[in-house]
């Protein structure tokens, strides 16, 4: 093995902000050369954040982008640098530009790599910006052959639907040019179980091809996608080195001579979502220009587990919960709303609704001349609701945090304009079991929540002695249907045989397809399951479509 020192530099860049961006690359180059390393990388698109989406059809971002390029490659001395950064296509044809990685020493560029697999599926549409790698090459870097790859490069066994995406391998293409280390810069998204599955398979790689790979990944979120870092060192046997730690910031001197150590690999599901929504929240409350958040407080879970990965991320002091209790309130979610603000220690109010409900109510009986109690009034209360917690949104300069769950998402059990409002929904990607889940793992250090708030049934509390399962089946059945036809696209027959009632599976999914109109209006989530709501899963509002038609 060559005996190389690396500095990982897990940078968190921010979309679009360039020079604060080049400020976090110059930095990890003087921490890696001073530390002596001979070979500094950050991750894919570090100079312009990843997924810059379409900023890249401005040019003048583009310029800016490659005047930052040519400054980061000028300053380097005997360190060489890898980062990532867009160029422009040289070519008479394809698309104008590419995702490339710029390998710099002494003063000036020795290879742009560009990025030949760019993936266009989930979250991912590369090839509407860039065009494809012609070729790979290789660099000689301190006497040793370096093959420089990025991201999805190393993902060319990549199936969808049974069949592989990708004709090019470029591991293989640089093997055959005599390349001793791979290298590879990303930007690779998270979700529940993809770190175990990138470890496995660049430890896979290394051992087919008999050599020791670097992977340096992004930290951070940026929108709706969550970066969870997790760089890695890999020997030729496919033995770990070095792992960086998930979720944070990190920039660390590893040797490829270095000795095995144990991967950081396993972490629970629920610690695993857990710190990924505080590293997500913290990321799209700062990097969209807030400081604060409000949150209104049911008493039930959802708003619970809401509040206390707020206060994580962001600290008690940036969190103010208000409870807003109807006639239909039980006294023991209040009490829970409150003594969940006071563990928490943040601020709390409570805005009684009844006198607001009851105006609305006489002016329903004006409007349609007779008095009736259904979901208009049910509905109403939520949007009540809603506009206090914008009306303290506007005048405090807090965003407002809507808290339902992707179960209600999923079968349009959330209100319009109602508790779908705000700006970010932060557990819009978490079943109604998972959320359980999450809020036992914020409990770790004592009860924060409330137990009384992770026991008592779910409710809504909008009409009298109002439980969820009044209109939906247990959580555990309508998760596992939901898992099975979002993230597995599993049709009415597949979904039955695993063991769940036929009529039931149909209401459900139909319940799915028609809520797509409330989807597309409600706050971007943070995305930690195989396929969240929003660019990952891109279903028309206005169709037709049945996989079972009505009988």
């Amino acid at each position: 093995m060559p005996d190389m020192k690396i500095y990982l530099g897990q940078l968190n860049p921010t979309v679009g902000a360039l020079e604060a961006n080049a400020e976090l690359i110059r930095r990890a180059y003087s921490e890696g050369a001073r530390a002596g390393a001979e070979i500094v990388m950050v991750p894919e698109l570090a100079v312009t954040g990843y997924p810059p989406r379409d900023l890249l059809d401005r040019s003048a971002f583009v310029d800016a982008n490659l005047a930052i390029r040519d400054s980061l490659a000028a300053m380097t001395g005997e360190t060489a640098l890898i980062f990532g950064c867009v160029t422009r296509n040289s070519e008479p044809h394809g698309k104008r530009l590419r995702n490339s990685a710029v390998i710099a020493q002494r003063g000036r560029v020795l290879l742009e790599q560009h990025k030949t697999l760019l993936p266009t599926y989930d979250v991912f549409d590369e090839l509407r910006y860039f065009e494809p790698a012609a070729a790979v090459h290789t660099v000689q870097l301190f006497g040793q052959t370096a093959g420089v790859l990025i991201c999805e490069d190393f993902w060319f066994q990549e199936e969808i639907g049974g069949s592989r995406l990708y004709r090019n391998n470029p591991v293989d293409q640089l093997a055959g040019k005599g390349c001793q280390m791979l290298l590879n810069i990303s930007a690779s998204p998270f979700n529940v179980g993809k770190r175990r599955t990138r470890y496995e398979l660049f430890s896979e790689i290394a051992r087919r091809y008999r050599l020791p790979l670097v992977y340096c990944n992004q930290v951070g979120g940026n929108d709706e996608l969550l970066f969870d870092g997790s760089s890695i060192v890999i020997d030729a046997s496919g033995r770990t080195i070095y792992c960086a730690r998930p979720f944070e910031s990190d920039g660390t001197l590893v040797s490829l001579s270095g000795s095995p150590c144990d991967s950081v690999l396993l972490l629970a599901e629920d610690e695993e979502i857990g710190r990924g929504l505080i590293l997500g929240l913290r990321d799209y409350i700062g990097k969209c220009g807030f400081t604060d958040v409000v949150i209104g407080l049911s008493g039930g879970i959802d708003s619970a587990v809401t509040a206390a990965i707020a206060v994580e991320a962001l600290g008690e002091g940036h969190v103010t919960g208000i409870a807003m209790p109807s006639r239909f309130s039980s006294q023991g979610s209040v009490d829970d709303a409150r003594l969940l603000a006071e563990n928490l220690g943040i601020e709390f109010r409570l805005i009684p609704i009844d006198s607001i409900y009851s105006a609305y109510e006489a002016s329903f009986d004006q409007l349609f001349g007779t008095r009736r109690f259904d979901v208009t009034n049910e509905n109403v209360q939520a949007r009540i609701r809603g506009n206090i917690l914008m009306a303290w949104s506007n005048r405090t300069g807090a965003m407002v945090l809507s808290t339902g769950n992707k179960s209600e998402m999923a079968v349009g059990y959330c209100t319009l304009y109602g508790d779908m409002a705000g700006g970010l929904s932060l557990l819009g990607d978490l079943y109604k079991t998972t959320v359980y889940k999450v809020a036992q793992w914020l409990n770790r250090k004592g009860a924060v929540i409330p137990p009384s708030t992770i026991t008592k049934p779910p409710s809504a509390e909008l009409r009298p002695n109002q439980t969820d399962q009044d209109s939906l089946p247990p959580y555990d059945i309508l998760d596992g249907i939901l898992r099975l036809y979002i993230e597995e696209w599993k049709e009415v027959d597949e979904i039955a045989a695993a063991g769940y009632d036929r009529e039931l599976v149909k209401r459900v999914l139909r319940m799915v397809d028609t809520s797509e109109f409330k989807r597309r209006q409600a706050a971007p989530t943070i995305k930690v399951s195989t396929t969240a709501f929003g660019s990952g899963r891109q279903m028309p509002i206005a169709q037709r479509w049945r996989s079972e038609q009505p009988r």
